[in-house]
């Protein structure tokens, strides 16, 4: 079975090759749960969108960058030889000129699952042995968390791998809160890899010990059928004012924890003062609830009695908190579970993050793999990764990051390896201009991405399962042989070859190698894989034997995990990391920074296109969250993503009252508009989804019709529509789901989606 092995994001695989082309992966028989994601691999990887040749678009090539506006511009395929070449001239002009401070290396994404080859860290050990570059700070996910959670609980990656275990739910919760849902399209990936998909197999043993969810998402499927979970579906943006009712009714009706309160947290007193209207005059009843979220008062006042009277767990999903003011759910999930004092029992408490990946709640690895080491970076700026546009677009402009003034980069050169912003990141019409300021842009990978055709030079490099490595998940219990199933097509390198070719070219190859091949850098990473497991009590085999092998399953360190535990049973000797060595739920620094967007406690603020007063032009929520189809978007092109396309669009789920009046029928062909842009997309007609909001999944290779207009894309990629403003001037983190639109049938000759095939080359 070993030499069939392979490893990505969504799960281990068992590849089947025919002719020397992989033609088939299936799920690993000891996967109880495996991904359908495994299906889009041999598509993809053989399709008509593989980058096949170095290429570099003409304007560029001819001297003239400016001539062709970028995306728009044809390509030129060139000899290795001249692309490593032009590359290590522009390396060096830029270097020269502007420093490093001048190279930006965001390659923000999941990458491969590989611990060596792994673009961006190949990438940033290859830059920081030729001076450093400007990084990228956070992520699209979970930034918010990463902003906030250090200034009220602890640093968030901590949180999550402490989180409470759903087997611990199982045997003692009773409810369970999903502000968000608990998607389970999202927890078929895990960051780095996953072996066993477990979270089914726990949630329906917590379904059959009476354990009840409720549901709180404009997506009623946001939650397995199995655990028959009531649904509750709140206007997007109001999950804060629900939350406050919620606290409002505890409080008022005297079923807060106040021993509790006094005894693990610091400020319930000034948070008071806003949860009872006496510092803004508006008391947060639920009544008042109710008109922000459209779920009725007395549901919500039932619901406050229900989380007071059982062992209960509030969870808030990562899509909540990329709205406009995403932080304040997160920070009022913390303050409700406080008044419930239930915070460190088994099945109470809270947790920011169920649902993010496949293993939150049910797996931690026991140690850490070896990882290829990125080295020093000299260049100590980085920026906030939804900023990218701000960053080039405004270069030495000022802005504020938790409480402090910095100032924007003046970037020459962008260098991006393992991802793909034109997917990631908000409004990409204003992307697209962004893309325009650099003077050049070079992009490593194996498809024709929208960002490779934004690119003035694209490397064509081996996919994951085209080259030697092992997989380990960044929170997973196993370690997988990863040996390469097919040559490469075309010209195409690892990122290893070629940042070593280049490194010489510049004459410092050994700063990069170290004087290591391939597999000397192999054995390596497995030494210290090895080391870190006798650490651990785990002996595991040589590099030989273990390549040729089967999956090396290990234990959870800590199967009866509860979060806070060690806190709750003694504050004194076990304090949290923040100011007061308790949780804040009012937070003396964040208050000191003068934040309007985010003050010193929880507060509920009205997403911002309502503040504009655009319901009435847009009057459909647009939520626009992780497929089930791909990971974000990798292998789009695949055959498992193309199968749930309608009429080759990405599908729009849409209410049957909200299609009925507009005329729009299952299947139909829409198009999806606003002031900032306009795209195509697949009806499919639904009541899993609430009146008044449509949901379309992200990840649809973004195609833009020039011809057509606000350059309509092709395809349904919502980030044509979404806008580029952040949660809040303390993370600068995105809020796609703040986004209003109007939809309509398309009427006229459909364009054909060019994207899944090569753009135009010219001799």
């Amino acid at each position: 079975m070993g030499s069939k092995l392979t490893s990505s994001h969504w799960g281990v695989g068992l590849v089947s090759t025919e002719n020397g082309r992989i033609t088939s992966i299936e799920g690993h028989p000891d996967d109880p749960n495996p991904s359908p994601i495994n299906q889009n691999i041999a598509g993809s990887l053989n399709g008509t969108a593989r980058v096949l040749n170095p290429a570099i678009r003409k304007s560029w090539l001819e001297g003239n960058p400016r001539a062709v506006e970028r995306g728009k511009d044809p390509f030129v395929e060139v000899s290795w030889e001249q692309a490593l070449k032009l590359i290590a001239e522009d390396l060096t002009r830029v270097r020269s000129h502007y420093g490093n401070e001048a190279i930006f290396a965001g390659s923000y994404g999941w990458s491969s699952a590989g611990r060596f080859h792994h673009a961006q860290s190949q990438l940033k050990r290859f830059l920081n042995t030729q001076g450093g570059f400007v990084a990228s700070y956070g992520n699209y996910s979970y930034n918010a968390a990463l902003g906030l959670m250090p200034h009220i609980v602890m640093d968030f990656r901590t949180q999550v791998a402490q989180a409470t275990r759903w087997q611990v739910i199982a045997k003692h919760g009773e409810l369970v809160v999903l502000f968000g849902g608990l998607a389970e399209r999202n927890t078929q990936v895990s960051d780095g890899g996953i072996f066993k998909h477990r979270l089914n197999d726990n949630l329906q043993a917590c379904a059959d010990n009476g354990v009840r969810f409720i549901n709180l998402s404009p997506l009623r499927s946001d939650v397995t059928d199995a655990v028959r979970a009531e649904w509750l579906p709140p206007r997007p943006g109001s999950d804060t004012a629900v939350m406050l009712a919620v606290a409002f009714t505890l409080y008022t009706e005297g079923l807060h924890d106040e021993v509790f309160l006094k005894r693990y947290t610091t400020g319930f007193e000034k948070f008071l003062q806003y949860l009872l209207g006496e510092s803004d005059g508006v008391p947060k009843t639920c009544e008042w609830a109710e008109a922000q979220s459209g779920i009725p008062a007395s549901r919500i006042k039932v619901l406050a009695r229900e989380m007071a009277g059982s062992r209960c767990m509030i969870n808030v999903a990562a899509g909540v908190q990329r709205a406009d003011f995403g932080e304040q759910p997160l920070w009022m999930a913390v303050t409700l579970a406080a008044m419930l004092g239930q915070i460190g029992l088994p099945g109470g408490g809270y947790t920011v993050g169920y649902g993010v990946n496949g293993n939150i709640g049910n797996m931690e690895r026991l140690f850490r793999w070896g990882n290829i080491p990125q080295g020093e970076n000299r260049i100590k700026q980085v920026v906030p990764v939804a900023m990218i546009s701000d960053m080039l677009l405004n270069p030495g402009a000022e802005y504020t990051y938790q409480g402090s003034t910095h100032r924007f980069p003046d970037i020459k050169m962008i260098w991006w390896a393992g991802g793909n912003p034109f997917h990631h990141h908000q409004d990409l019409n204003r992307l697209r201009k962004a893309f325009q300021v650099p003077e050049t842009v070079i992009v490593n990978e194996f498809n024709w991405t929208s960002t490779a055709r934004h690119a003035d030079i694209v490397l064509p490099v081996a996919a994951s399962q085209e080259r030697n490595d092992y997989g380990g998940g960044r929170s997973d219990d196993a370690l997988v042989p990863m040996p390469a199933h097919a040559q490469p097509p075309g010209q195409a390198k690892t990122e290893y070859e070629i940042f070593a070719q280049l490194s010489s070219l510049l004459g410092n190859e050994t700063d990069f190698t170290e004087g290591r091949s391939e597999t000397d850098w192999l054995r390596e990473l497995w030494e210290k894989t090895q080391k870190n497991g006798e650490e651990a009590g785990v002996t595991l085999p040589d590099w030989e034997t273990f390549i040729k092998g089967d999956v090396i399953n290990l234990p959870d360190p800590s199967p009866n995990q509860v979060f806070l535990v060690e806190f709750r049973e003694n504050p004194d000797e076990n304090p949290l990391p923040t100011p007061s060595g308790k949780i804040e739920i009012h937070s003396e620094t964040i208050a000191a920074f003068g934040l309007e967007d985010c003050p010193g406690h929880a507060i509920y603020c009205e997403p911002r296109d309502l503040q504009a007063g655009l319901q009435s032009q847009y009057p459909l929520y647009l939520l626009s969250g992780q497929p089930k189809t791909r990971l974000h978007s990798q292998l789009d092109n695949g055959a498992y993503s193309v199968s749930h396309k309608i009429n080759g669009r990405e599908p729009v789920l849409i209410h049957p009252y909200d299609a009925a009046a507009r005329n729009i029928a299952d299947g139909d062909v829409v198009e999806l508009f606003n002031s900032r842009g306009r795209c195509l997309a697949g009806a499919k007609v639904t009541d899993e989804i609430a009146q008044g909001s449509v949901f379309l999944w992200t990840g649809a290779w973004y195609d833009p019709d020039f011809d057509a207009p606000d350059d309509r894309d092709r395809h349904g990629n919502p980030n044509v529509l979404t806008h580029d403003l952040k949660t809040s001037t303390l993370t600068q983190s995105p809020a796609s789901h703040s986004t209003l639109i109007e939809i309509k049938k398309f009427e006229g000759k459909l364009p054909e989606v060019t994207v899944h095939h090569q753009p135009t080359f010219v001799r």
